[in-house]
C-alpha cells in the first residue's frame, strides 16, 4: 500500500442484493477493497472519503481471490443514504 490515499484502499461499492440486505438490515455497506488494506487503513479511507462515521470492519477474501470489506455504520449515519450519494440507490 503506498501512501495514505483513499483511493489506493477502497476500489468501489458492491451493489448485488446481498449488499443491499445487508444496507438495510444492518446499516452496513460492502465494498471492494485493496487486497492488503488493513481493517484500521478502511476504516480510515472510509471515515476520510465520506464523512462517516465507522463503527467496524469486516474482512472476507472471496473465491475469486478480491477482498471485501462490510463497513459497519454508527447509527446516526444511514448506510442508505451514502449509497444514495454514490449513485446506487
Amino acid at each position: 500500500m503506498k501512501g495514505n490515499d483513499s483511493s489506493q484502499i477502497l476500489e468501489g461499492p458492491i451493489s448485488t442484493e446481498q449488499a443491499v440486505r445487508e444496507m438495510e438490515a444492518s446499516n452496513t455497506l460492502i465494498f471492494k477493497v485493496a487486497r492488503d488494506a488493513s481493517k484500521s487503513m478502511i476504516k480510515w479511507a472510509m471515515e476520510k472519503e465520506f464523512d462517516i462515521k465507522v463503527v467496524d470492519v469486516r474482512t472476507q477474501i472471496t473465491q475469486k481471490g478480491f477482498k471485501k470489506a462490510f463497513i459497519k455504520l454508527a447509527p446516526e449515519t444511514s448506510a442508505v443514504d451514502v449509497n444514495s450519494k454514490l449513485g446506487l440507490v
